[in-house]
């Protein structure tokens, strides 16, 4: 299946909370801010994705609620800002849990261990789809990645190099598309979504467009380069971390279009409705075969040493790679979180019961 991107102080942790969904479903201590995990030396904290962050709540008051226990700080900073903010080292000023929408890279593995955080553990907790929507009452959409990249692509192929993008509205693109103005509100680069939209979404467009296709085999480098960077005059608007927002506004601007998570959508259908991608509807069933283009795996990545330490984070993390949670029929289904097939579901508890930390990944 084609599935799928150091806070060293206080301070830090809390001006990214602020940028968020807000923190957490902790009842007991209403503990928001960084710097320590809140109610009691047993409390578990998540930081990471706004994608994950209704899972990772969902989680936290069930575990709560069946345990008696301090509900986990559940933070949401994207998918960058968490694990940046995990991999800043041990210890009570950083979170034992990182959620993401997309792997850990590389780059953000060696972080971790030059700060100390040396045994990670990876899991898949599931599927997620990346939608193009609008509201309920504007036009209806149906997108190839190719549009995406001509759209909002910062430059596009002039002659014999590149110019600023100048399509004003998706007719520009295509005259088969809706007339309205390209305006697009979607996640910051501290996102996972935007990772993943970048990669999935805008590289697949730009090797439809046959200079582009040229360039990724000369250079690939200046190719990703070309093809992730996003328009800055307006057609693409940085809405930060919370999918919920993005929802509010395209309700409130006639004629845009919002980029987020799958569960967002399953969650708001009265409000917005979602474009085909290449021709396919995003659903649970689509995104778990992979035939809706715009799909991804979705992580959490646990301190092993911590676990050591705090009794209650290996039962918050086998809860939520639990059958009664991430299995069909669970209760993470309800906020849109699509499963595992069986077998992968049941390796990611046997890596919850072993403990085994993750190698490097490849890039």
């Amino acid at each position: 299946m084609r599935l799928i991107s150091t806070l060293a102080a206080t301070s830090a942790a809390l001006a990214l909370a602020g940028c968020g969904q807000g923190a957490e479903t902790n009842a007991a201590a209403g503990a928001a801010g960084g710097g320590q995990t809140g109610g009691s030396a047993d409390q578990v904290w998540v930081a990471g994705s706004s994608t994950v962050f209704p899972f990772a709540t969902r989680v936290s008051e069930q575990v709560s609620r069946t345990t008696g226990g301090t509900a986990a700080k559940v933070e949401s900073l994207g998918t960058g800002g968490g694990i940046k903010l995990f991999c800043g080292g041990l210890g009570a000023s950083y979170p034992d849990v990182a959620t993401a929408s997309r792997p850990m890279k590389k780059s953000e593995w060696e972080a971790c261990q030059q700060a100390g955080v040396t045994d990670i553990v990876e899991l898949k907790i599931g599927y997620d789809g990346i939608v193009v929507a609008n509201a309920r009452t504007g036009a209806d959409y149906d997108l190839k990645a190719e549009h995406l990249y001509r759209a909002l692509a910062a430059d596009m192929p002039s002659g014999q190099g590149f110019a600023a993008n100048t399509a004003k509205t998706w007719r520009d693109v295509d005259p088969a598309l809706p007339a309205d103005r390209i305006q697009v509100y979607g996640p910051p680069p501290t996102s996972g979504t935007r990772d993943a939209f970048v990669e999935l979404g805008m590289e697949a467009g730009a090797q439809a467009v046959p200079a582009l296709k040229a360039l990724k085999s000369s250079d690939e480098t200046a190719f990703k380069q070309r093809a992730h960077t996003l328009r800055s005059d307006g057609a693409w608007i940085d809405s930060g971390e919370n999918d919920n927002a993005i929802i509010q506004t395209l309700e409130k601007t006639p004629g845009s279009v919002g980029v987020f998570g799958f569960s967002f959508l399953d969650n708001n259908l009265d409000k917005v409705k979602p474009a085909a991608i290449g021709g396919v509807k995003p659903t649970m069933a689509a995104i778990s075969d992979g035939s809706y283009p715009l799909s991804r795996s979705l992580f959490i990545y646990v301190k092993k040493a911590n676990v050591e330490t705090k009794p209650s984070l290996k039962p918050y993390v086998s809860a939520f790679v639990s059958d009664a949670a991430a299995g069909r029929g669970g209760y993470l289904l309800e906020r849109g979180l699509i499963p595992l097939p069986d077998a992968e579901r049941k390796a990611q508890q046997a890596a919850v019961a072993g403990l085994t930390p993750m190698a490097a990944p490849e890039k």
